[in-house]
């Protein structure tokens, strides 16, 4: 008997990836730029703070999530009686998650890359009168294009991958919030291992893909820088 192979959910997880690496890289960009130039003291606390989804059990984040979209919370209460709106299981529920999650996929490469941007390039954008945010658009992501690109690759990427962030929030909702992994955890408990190695192939040649695709753009930096 031949397998099954449902697309939705590689669509529902592109669809996931792309949206959330787009929200990203509008939040990111104004935030990698102020933290590159800020020298406060409190600048190690925030970095600390945003990067813990790297070191978090994505259960342990999914948990809390969970408990702060239901409508038992004060913000998803809220958000019920006010706007009719349920981020518990729903496809919105999961793109905050999302952002949440793979936040410093895209912060700390962008970061990385504005500050290694000479101050003097930066510092002679401002005699020329140019004001903060001309020197951004202008003169500083014109200088870091390969830091932008791996944001939005490896961004794109953990986002397909997510697993148990999802799975707290959403659920496994056919259509809504089945992305590809869970689909893949769904198959293996009823024993289909067939059709979950062909969801996990694509993934994989998906990953692998990505990752070329990073190294080359570096490689190619070192080369011509």
């Amino acid at each position: 008997m031949n397998p099954h192979v449902d697309t939705e959910p590689f669509f529902l997880s592109f669809r996931l990836a792309a949206i959330t690496t787009v929200v990203l890289f509008v939040f990111c960009v104004p935030l990698a730029w102020k933290l590159s130039q800020t020298r406060s003291g409190y600048k190690p606390l925030v970095e600390a703070f945003i990067s813990m989804p790297l070191v978090l059990p994505p259960t342990v984040l999914g948990f809390y999530l969970l408990i702060f979209f239901s409508d038992r919370s004060i913000p998803g209460m809220f958000l019920k009686e006010t706007l009719n709106i349920e981020l518990v299981f729903s496809f919105e529920g999961i793109l905050i998650a999302s952002c949440i999650y793979s936040l410093p996929f895209m912060l700390q490469p962008l970061e990385s890359g504005m500050e290694q941007v000479p101050a003097k390039l930066i510092e002679a954008s401002y005699t020329l009168g140019k004001s903060k945010l001309q020197t951004l658009f202008h003169v500083i992501l014109p200088n870091i294009k390969p830091s932008i690109l791996t944001g939005l690759i490896i961004t794109f990427a953990h986002t397909v991958g997510e697993f148990g962030v999802v799975l707290m929030v959403g659920g496994s909702i056919q259509g809504e919030t089945r992305v590809a992994s869970i689909a893949i955890y769904e198959l293996v408990e009823l024993l289909d291992y067939r059709t979950a190695h062909i969801y996990s192939l694509i993934l994989i040649v998906f990953s692998l893909a990505v990752l070329m695709v990073v190294y080359v753009l570096n490689h190619r930096n070192r080369v011509t820088g």
